[in-house]
């Protein structure tokens, strides 16, 4: 299995809007559930910082995650350009790529 865990600070007016969007059965989660292989988001909130979200994605493997990266590629970046407004900042925490070629720093689609 390969999991992606991200951490998001979200503006208190953009509270709602991103819980639809990066929620288990948002935009971000539909659009994984195009590709075969993936197994599920989960979406948590923090109890001690206000504003403060974990996402967890689940991928039979990290092949699937490829394979989503290539086929929905196009909408990928479309829907992440859409959601970029919802977000103060972003840190991917735990990932495949974390860190190592190919991660966000250096890919479009990391």
């Amino acid at each position: 299995m390969t999991i992606r865990v991200w951490e998001y600070d979200v503006p208190e007016g953009s509270v709602a809007d991103f819980e639809r969007v990066y929620g288990p059965d948002g935009r971000w989660a539909q659009l994984f559930s195009s590709s075969d292989g993936f197994e599920g988001t989960e979406l948590f909130v923090s109890l001690s910082t206000p504003g403060r979200y974990l996402t967890v994605d689940r991928f039979r493997d990290e092949a699937s995650w490829r394979r989503l990266q290539t086929e929905h590629r196009d909408a990928y970046l479309q829907l992440d350009a859409e959601s970029e407004g919802l977000t103060l900042d972003e840190r991917e925490l735990a990932g495949p790529d974390v860190g190592g070629p190919g991660s966000p720093e250096s890919d479009a689609v990391g």
